[in-house]
């Protein structure tokens, strides 16, 4: 094509979208600018993104704000204490509560990922998040949430063994077993995300940046995307259905097994109440994580899908790590005791 026909061609394709006038359809022009538009219009990438998810509630933005304000410092200051009296009591150095300590951890990171984010919305309106800064709530979400799920596994596989096994507990859930169950853990919950955030990395976004979710989750971004979406929708269903699947399975074998024993070889009825008391705060926390998984795989009604996530999502990020403390003190005596203890030494340092 010479130049004086590549010039006419982009002077049609600017006059295309913004008067009336239709070139001739015998114009080989015409043909070359229906071609270039789209694939123009298609190389316009999106650099930021607008969160919209909780914008449909504006009248409630101050009770939401003050809400999950207290919220995120429930989360913060309960499960840092815990932490903290994991760490300091030599009464907790147990696996249960090393356990413990690392999912008071990963409730302080999960709440930080999104909770902070959307304080700012409604503090300061809509405010745009970088495309890299998307693509790492997206991985620290998914890694610390896929994480837990593995990790409440490894949590009911320790009860398993204390309960049934007894005389072999100390051989079996060692310090050094504690740490590679763990790290095995964090590590599964990492190549889980990292696999996600590249796969998304790879997606093309044109023209449309609003998200309608309050974070940067995978399914809100796959319906943004004009690229093909395939592998990573097969990613999220099979993936993610296999952790979470393989972890609830772990569990609930690990508690029918549970069940099972205490129910054949513990003939007192006190004995038996005794041994399901070291279970109740765990099994609370499982149901609190798993309960919105049901919801969320439930079919919708019409148009609310992303109402729905948006409310699922809500409750991983806020209310549950809210509640994990509460659940583990309110139900323990002896985390109750050893917390106790420190914030004496903390308060009264001259005191005995």
């Amino acid at each position: 094509m010479k130049p004086a026909e590549v010039n006419m061609s982009f002077v049609m394709l600017s006059l295309l979208p913004t008067s009336g006038w239709v070139p001739p359809l015998w114009n080989p022009d015409t043909w070359l600018c229906l071609l270039i538009l789209p694939a123009m219009r298609n190389q316009t990438q999106v650099s930021e993104f607008i969160l919209l998810g909780l914008s449909h509630v504006q009248r409630l933005q101050h009770l939401l704000f003050i809400s999950l304000l207290l919220l995120y410092l429930t989360v913060l200051l309960g499960n840092g204490a815990i932490v903290a009296t994991v760490i300091s009591e030599p009464q907790l150095h147990k696996p249960m509560y090393f356990f413990l300590g690392n999912l008071s951890c990963l409730d302080i990171f999960y709440s930080t990922v999104t909770v902070p984010k959307m304080l700012s919305v409604f503090l300061l309106g809509h405010q745009p998040i970088s495309f890299g800064g998307c693509l790492a709530q997206l991985h620290f979400f998914h890694f610390l949430g896929s994480t837990e799920a593995v990790l409440l596994a490894t949590m009911a596989y320790d009860r398993w063994v204390a309960i049934c096994n007894p005389l072999r507990y100390p051989l079996v859930m060692s310090p050094r077993a504690c740490l590679l169950l763990a790290v095995a853990s964090w590590a599964t919950g990492f190549v889980y995300a990292l696999m996600h955030s590249v796969m998304t990395s790879q997606l093309t976004f044109c023209h449309q940046n609003h998200i309608h979710h309050f974070f940067c989750d995978v399914k809100p971004l796959l319906d943004l995307a004009c690229s093909s979406t395939t592998l990573n929708m097969i990613l999220l269903n099979t993936v993610t259905t296999a952790i979470a699947l393989g972890s609830f399975t772990l569990t609930a074998l690990s508690y029918l097994y549970i069940l099972s024993f205490v129910c054949q070889k513990v003939q007192c009825q006190e004995g038996r109440w005794k041994l399901f008391s070291t279970c109740t705060s765990h099994l609370t926390t499982v149901a609190l994580f798993y309960i919105p998984v049901l919801f969320s795989y439930t079919p919708p009604s019409s148009g609310s899908s992303h109402k729905r996530d948006m409310q699922v999502s809500l409750v991983y990020s806020a209310v549950t790590p809210a509640l994990n403390p509460w659940i583990y003190t309110l139900r323990n005596q002896e985390v109750k005791s050893a917390l106790k203890k420190m914030l004496g030494r903390k308060l009264f340092p001259g005191a005995k």
